[in-house]
């Protein structure tokens, strides 16, 4: 949940941390990916993922090998309504989402994909955890067609292998345009590690990627 917890937020919408870290089996790995950047080509790119609370999705890849910045923001809407206080009441199309900024000869855009799947429940339409609405619904804001055909495949892969329960319902939605968030939520878990939020839902999804994707993860 994004901005200070309401004043309606009650204890039993706080489910037990031991209960949010049941870890989902292990996925498997995207079969398609982008091409791979050029021998010796310095490049980056970039991606935007919406799967909740933008809080807990920029602290799962900021933690990844490659990734230079995670940026919280709002994509799906228009720059006049991309404010929090608008994005959270759900009177915009805008979701909660993270714009990641990676090196693909460190880190694929497939790893990333996985990543995004292994820790959130694309399977539960606008909510995610304790939040709901359409601003925290799961989506992958594509910028070009690859990106779109390669999202596409591993949604319809994970869908062939039954690896959810439920059908997936992330959206593939054309990338128009990202506005950043306001300052106070960039870096949030970082800088507020006792936040009853963070210590319930966001803390698990990064012991997630510290146990099913050691190999991506930044050296100490």
């Amino acid at each position: 949940m994004s901005g200070e917890v309401p004043a309606g937020y009650t204890a039993d919408m706080m489910i037990p941390t031991l209960l949010v870290s049941a870890l989902l089996a292990a996925l498997p790995a995207p079969t398609t990916d982008l091409p791979a950047p050029k021998a010796g080509a310095v490049t980056t790119r970039t991606a935007v993922f919406a799967a909740g609370c933008f809080w807990c999705v920029e602290a799962v890849f900021e933690a990844l090998d490659g990734v230079s910045a995670v940026e919280s923001g709002y994509a799906g809407g228009t720059a006049e309504n991309a404010h929090y206080d608008q994005v959270s009441a759900g009177k915009t199309d805008h979701a909660e989402a993270v714009r990641i900024t990676y090196d693909p000869a460190k880190v694929s855009y497939a790893s990333l994909l996985h990543v995004l799947f292994s820790t959130h429940d694309p399977t539960t339409l606008n909510r995610q955890g304790p939040d709901w609405g359409r601003q925290y619904r799961t989506a992958i804001f594509y910028a070009n067609d690859e990106e779109k055909k390669v999202a596409a495949a591993y949604v319809a892969q994970l869908g062939a292998a039954k690896a959810f329960k439920d059908p997936i319902v992330t959206t593939l939605e054309p990338l128009k345009a990202f506005f950043p968030a306001e300052d106070y939520h960039q870096d949030f878990v970082r800088k507020n590690p006792s936040h009853p939020y963070v210590t319930a839902w966001s803390n698990p999804k990064q012991e997630k990627v510290k146990t099913l994707f050691p190999q991506l993860l930044k050296k100490k």
